[in-house]
């Protein structure tokens, strides 16, 4: 007789105990991930100054490195629908993200700093459409909101944790590249236990609980006008890098600090994502046209206020980030079928992607230019989303919410 494998998890389609655990071993790989390359994207902003690049420099670098990573996901996200090969994808997009993290420990100059900045996001867009495709099966036993809530809580987790190792090598006058060097450890953690996923739940798409019917070839109309205002939200949206030169340049919030910030924005990324995930499971998706009124208006705080009115900016930044790493996924999961939520996943984000760059180096130029421009841009634009928010809500029945 066989010996009975582990593999029988994944074969109890109905288990929400099963789902749980699957969300729970997803955020924990997201966990380890994000306290890598977190922890490094809470220092890239001042890294690139000291090596010698400019305002307009780390704002392109920051949108150009979203706009690959983001638009890859168009491919990745297709042939994950496409061949199956949910795991593999996923596992490739990792070794991409985390191993070049380390490597920038050796970056002697922005122009290879900036390259490895890239080659993470890269990976991480490679990876994001299967990842989330797999997690849209368990997350509709458990509720689409909170199944991708707890998800994203448990990554903003290690997205704390990572910027405060940094603070505490920096507060040892260790320097950035010890900092670096620091978070190959995380990223060995991630990996593992991205393998022990992968053998514990070969066939996460065992995990939904009822299949709704196959829906028409094509994406329905209202993904795309939820497309369209969650691009406006992302052009209006400046990376944490951008907020970090601003800091390091203005001395607004002393260099020890500043990943300390970037830990409060991720710990209030958390709870939000906790807290509007269940807000989402109950009202749906106009929830977010509150998220989006209430995180326009962190850009005017954190670029003229004192300390104090920065780190409130901060939190209204965090809370934003929140509401789109969780949310705005779990959106798209009830829109689209389930054959088609790969494909859905990575147009949804190359889209975004697009106009993360747009926006980010708009802004970076407009740094240089004139700050009441970029915060005027920055607060108008994502105000701009909340009237396309309300038209896609009006038209979901309640069971396309959650």
């Amino acid at each position: 007789m066989e010996h009975e494998s582990p593999l029988s998890i994944s074969k109890a389609p109905f288990s929400k105990a099963a789902a749980i655990k699957f969300v729970v071993l997803i955020g924990l790989v997201s966990l380890f991930a994000d306290m890598t390359y977190e922890g490094a994207r809470s220092i890239n902003g001042p890294y690139l100054a000291i090596l010698g690049a400019g305002a307009a420099v780390v704002g392109i670098v920051s949108g150009l490195g979203e706009l690959i990573g983001y638009s890859v996901r168009l491919v990745s996200g297709h042939l994950s629908d496409r061949t199956g090969k949910y795991w593999t994808i996923t596992l490739l997009g990792y070794l991409l993200n985390l191993g070049a993290v380390p490597l920038l420990a050796l970056a002697g100059h922005w122009e290879l700093a900036a390259f490895l900045m890239i080659i993470e996001r890269l990976g991480k867009g490679i990876r994001t459409p299967a990842r989330d495709a797999m997690l849209s099966h368990a997350t509709q036993a458990t509720g689409r909101g909170w199944g991708f809530g707890l998800h994203e809580a448990m990554d903003q987790i290690g997205a704390v944790t990572g910027p405060l190792i940094l603070a505490g090598i920096f507060y040892a006058r260790g320097g950035y590249q010890i900092g670096y060097a620091v978070l190959v450890l995380p990223a060995l953690f991630a990996l593992g236990v991205l393998l022990v996923g992968w053998r514990l739940y070969p066939r996460p798409q065992d995990l939904e609980v009822a299949t709704p019917e196959l829906k028409p070839a094509g994406l329905p109309f209202p993904f795309w006008i939820y497309l369209a205002a969650v691009a406006l939200v992302a052009a209006g949206y400046v990376d944490f890098p951008l907020v970090a030169y601003h800091f390091e340049k203005t001395a607004v919030v002393p260099q020890t600090w500043i990943p300390l910030f970037y830990a409060v924005a991720m710990s209030v990324d958390a709870l939000a994502a906790l807290l509007f995930g269940r807000l989402f499971d109950r009202i749906g998706i106009t929830v977010l046209m509150f998220v989006a009124l209430l995180s326009a208006f962190f850009a005017p705080l954190a670029f003229l206020g004192d300390f104090a009115l920065a780190l409130v900016g901060i939190v209204l930044w965090g809370i934003g980030v929140g509401a789109q790493e969780s949310i705005m996924r779990a959106a798209v999961a009830g829109m689209v079928a389930p054959n088609r939520r790969g494909s859905a996943y990575g147009i949804f984000n190359a889209g975004y992607g697009v106009f993360w760059f747009l926006g980010s180096a708009l802004m970076g130029i407009l740094y240089d230019v004139s700050l009441p421009a970029l915060i005027a841009f920055s607060v108008t634009v994502q105000l701009a989303s909340i009237p396309l928010f309300f038209w896609v809500g009006k038209r979901l029945r309640p069971a396309d919410h959650a």
